[in-house]
C-alpha cells in the first residue's frame, strides 16, 4: 500500500508536470472507486488552471480556483503524466487532460483509491488527521504525551493517523527496528528517551524512503514509471527468517491488528 513516502514522491513528480496548466477535459472511466467519483468534476474543472498541489497525510490535494481535488492512491494506485496520444492501459480509471496535450492518469487495479472534490478545501477525511511526521511539530514529547495510560502496542499507536499521519506498516516496522523497540510493547510504557529515539528514527526512515523514490513491493510506481528503490534497503520488513543486519538473530513475523509485523527478537527485546 502506498504510504507517505510514496505519496510524497508522487507529489514531487507531479508538481512540475501539472502546475499552472489548464484543464481541457476530465474523463472518468470507472466511477466506482472507494467512494464514487463525483460526476460534476468533468464540467467543474473544465478550463480551470492547476494552482498547485500539496500533500496532507496520504492525500494529494490539487488546488484550483473553484476548489480542491482530493486524491488517494488506495492499496495499489499510482499516478502518471503521459502524452494524450498514449493509449489507456488496464485499470486507468481517471484522467485529467491539459492544454499542452498531456494528461494525468490514475491507475488503480484494486480500486481502493479515491477521487473527491471540495469547494472550500476542507473535508471530513482531513479533519481528524494528526501531525505531519516530517514537521517540527512532530517531536518525542508529542508521542510521549498522547501515549500516557494507553495500552495499545507501540506499532499500532504510531500507525494511528489521529496521532501522526502517514506511518504505514512498512515504515513502522523499520522505525521500530532502528529504535530497538519491541513492537509488542505497550505505547504507554515506552519511556521519554525511547520516544526521542523513535521520533528521530521515523524522520530518518521516511526521509531516506522519499529520497529513494518510495518502496515498490508490488504495484507502486513513480510518476515517470520507475519503481521505488527503498525496498532494496529494508532491514526487517518482508525478511522473515533471514539474519538480522545488526546481530546474529533472525527476523520474526507476528500479526498485529491483521497486519504482519517484522522485527528482530534479539535487538528489539
Amino acid at each position: 500500500m502506498p504510504e507517505l513516502p510514496e505519496v510524497e514522491t508522487t507529489l514531487r513528480g507531479l508538481s512540475p508536470l501539472i502546475t499552472n496548466k489548464t484543464v481541457t477535459r476530465v474523463n472518468i472511466y470507472q466511477k466506482n472507486l472507494r467512494w464514487k467519483v463525483p460526476g460534476h468534476i468533468t464540467s467543474t474543472l473544465n478550463n480551470c488552471k492547476v494552482n498547485g498541489i500539496e500533500r496532507r497525510g496520504k492525500y494529494l490535494l490539487i488546488r484550483f480556483d473553484v476548489g480542491t481535488l482530493l486524491m488517494h492512491l488506495g492499496m495499489s494506485g499510482s499516478i502518471k503524466v503521459v502524452n494524450q496520444s498514449e493509449l489507456l492501459i488496464k485499470h486507468d480509471h481517471f484522467e485529467i487532460c491539459f492544454d499542452d496535450k498531456t494528461c494525468m492518469r490514475l491507475n488503480d487495479p484494486r480500486r481502493f483509491g479515491s477521487v473527491l472534490f471540495t469547494k472550500d478545501g476542507k473535508h471530513k477525511l482531513l479533519s481528524n488527521l494528526g501531525v505531519e511526521p516530517l514537521s517540527e511539530e512532530f517531536d518525542y514529547y508529542h508521542l510521549f504525551k498522547i501515549s500516557r495510560n494507553k495500552t495499545q502496542n507501540i506499532k499500532t499507536f504510531i500507525m494511528d493517523s489521529k496521532v501522526v499521519v502517514g506511518i504505514g506498516n512498512i515504515y513502522a516496522c523499520e522505525s521500530l527496528y532502528m529504535s530497538k523497540i519491541n513492537p509488542k510493547t505497550q505505547s504507554g510504557k515506552v519511556s521519554h528517551a525511547r520516544y526521542k529515539l523513535l521520533t528521530t528514527s521515523i524522520k530518518e526512515i521516511l526521509s531516506k524512503a522519499i529520497d529513494a523514490g518510495g518502496t515498490t513491493l508490488q504495484d507502486f510506481a513513480q510518476v515517470d514509471g520507475r519503481p521505488g528503490y527503498f525496498s532494496q534497503t529494508l532491514s526487517v520488513y518482508g525478511r522473515e527468517g533471514e539474519k538480522c543486519n545488526t546481530c546474529n538473530g533472525k527476523i520474526s513475523r507476528i500479526v498485529q491488528n491483521q497486519r504482519s509485523t517484522f522485527y528482530c527478537t534479539k535487538c528489539q527485546n
